[in-house]
């Protein structure tokens, strides 16, 4: 191989990494996001997988909704028994220790995520509503096992900066609850980074924290 036609591959292949380091969180050859949806037929599931290719019905609504004490929640906030009791066991022990951790949005409806996901689309365009919430169906939320939280800054969508964060991220296994979308999963989860979204999945809480896994990982391996 001649000398210029070595440098033009060395170029040519320098120009390509430059190229797919730039694009690397962009999805230019496409996704496989709300393609060969699957109907969920075990919506009860403590561990059931809610994304953009698992759907919810349109008529689940949890048998076993309650309501948050108002001391764990900024306005009146249903989840399920279970969710409820092990958050409120999460914000009481994080109150004691001088953190604030309050639910600001937890069980919603299919027709209410449906009026939420087009309200993005109608205001900020339906790439950004693709990322950033979910199609009537796709949500977690629906399930009431997922919670959005805020800290003492009072701000949700900047719990990140809150003091409560470090605290959330590294104890919320223990009372059955993963970060659901974390800042490296985006391409496997299918949604942005949420340090405030947690989900409850029980049991399984402790391992997928120790193994830095999703909940589409798990069930991955389990299926193995």
């Amino acid at each position: 191989m001649s000398l210029k036609i070595f440098k033009l591959c060395f170029y040519l292949f320098l120009a390509f990494l430059i190229v797919l380091f730039y694009t690397k969180n962009l999805n230019i050859f496409g996704n496989k996001f709300y393609k060969n949806i699957k109907n969920i037929d075990n919506p009860d599931d403590i561990n059931v997988l809610v994304n953009k290719n698992n759907k919810l019905s349109q008529n689940y609504i949890p048998s076993d909704l309650i309501m948050l004490n108002r001391k764990y929640a900024n306005e009146y906030k249903y989840m399920r028994k279970i969710a409820a009791i092990n958050f409120e066991k999460l914000s009481e022990d994080a109150y004691k220790l001088g953190y604030k951790i309050v639910a600001v949005s937890t069980y919603r409806s299919y027709s209410y995520q449906e009026e939420l996901f087009n309200s993005y689309v109608k205001n900020k365009g339906k790439e950004y509503a693709l990322k950033c919430s979910a199609k009537a169906g796709h949500s977690e939320h629906q399930t009431g096992l997922a919670v959005d939280v805020m800290g003492s800054n009072n701000d949700y969508d900047n719990f990140e900066n809150s003091i409560e964060f470090e605290w959330m991220k590294n104890n919320a296994y223990k009372y059955g609850f993963i970060l659901r979308y974390p800042k490296d999963k985006t391409k496997i989860t299918g949604f942005k980074y949420e340090p405030w979204h947690y989900r409850y999945v029980g049991d399984i809480a402790s391992y997928l924290y120790e193994n830095n896994l999703t909940l589409e990982e798990y069930r991955k391996t389990i299926s193995k």
